[in-house]
């Protein structure tokens, strides 16, 4: 059974891949429910399952066994062409490497989902107007000519984000977002999306620094494809509780 305020949910998710001629079992009976506005950090090491699961939320993904529910609707029993377009209009993306096109200008990179949405066609004056506004808000309105190699890190990564938002997503799923950042620039970027979120927007960021993960309201364990545990820090309302240790 749907919950009508939650933004996602997997239930009994199961995600397996033959490799080889054997079966690597990355999800094994997942079921997590993430309301409109959360923000939750997913932890784990290495094989653990974490970015399965976010490929599988992102709908990059089918799962082998179990059921998405994307904004109350039923990954399962949409058409690719219908993934696309929900993926497209409901998620934005943000990832560790950027996935910046270096040819592209700051603006033409931001502009990208606008131009799937429409299928190819030119964006609009008004398309255009809110892809400067977003710039502005990501403090790159100086730099919309420039191209990626003319970027540090940090700036770079404020470009995927206005990218992410650039078609007003209701969630935003993060890929190690500061993992290619020092310190002071991973802050920045943390503060970006703390701020996304207290706009309404639901942040589901994958992470394995524990300083970041603590800025989140909550967050998941993943251990051999399944939830070790859950928690939310101090701070948020609630001590950490883990467990399945």
């Amino acid at each position: 059974m749907t919950h009508p305020t939650l933004a996602a949910q997997v239930i009994d998710i199961h995600k397996h891949y033959f490799l080889g001629g054997e079966t690597v079992r990355a999800l094994n009976g997942v079921s997590l429910e993430f309301p409109h506005g959360d923000f939750v950090a997913i932890m784990g090491s290495s094989g653990s399952g974490k970015s399965t699961l976010l490929n599988l939320l992102g709908a990059l993904d089918r799962p082998t066994q179990g059921e998405y529910v994307l904004g109350g609707k039923a990954v399962s029993q949409m058409s690719d062409d219908e993934l696309s377009s929900i993926r497209n209009q409901m998620i934005g993306f943000i990832f560790q490497s950027y996935n910046l096109i270096a040819q592209y200008t700051v603006l033409e990179n931001i502009e990208i989902p606008l131009h799937y949405r429409k299928g190819g066609s030119a964006v609009s004056a008004a398309d255009r107007q809110h892809v400067q506004d977003l710039a502005l808000k990501v403090g790159l309105a100086k730099r919309l000519d420039h191209r990626p190699f003319q970027l540090s890190g940090g700036q770079q990564q404020r470009v995927a984000i206005a990218r992410a938002l650039v078609n007003n997503p209701q969630i935003i799923l993060a890929d190690e977002p500061t993992g290619n950042l020092d310190s002071a620039t991973g802050a920045e970027i943390m503060e970006m999306l703390r701020g996304l979120n207290a706009e309404g927007r639901t942040i589901i960021m994958v992470t394995h620094e524990p300083d970041i993960a603590q800025q989140a309201k909550r967050q998941i364990y993943m251990r051999d494809g399944k939830v070790a545990g859950t928690g939310i820090f101090p701070g948020h309302g609630a001590p950490l509780a883990v467990h399945g240790s």
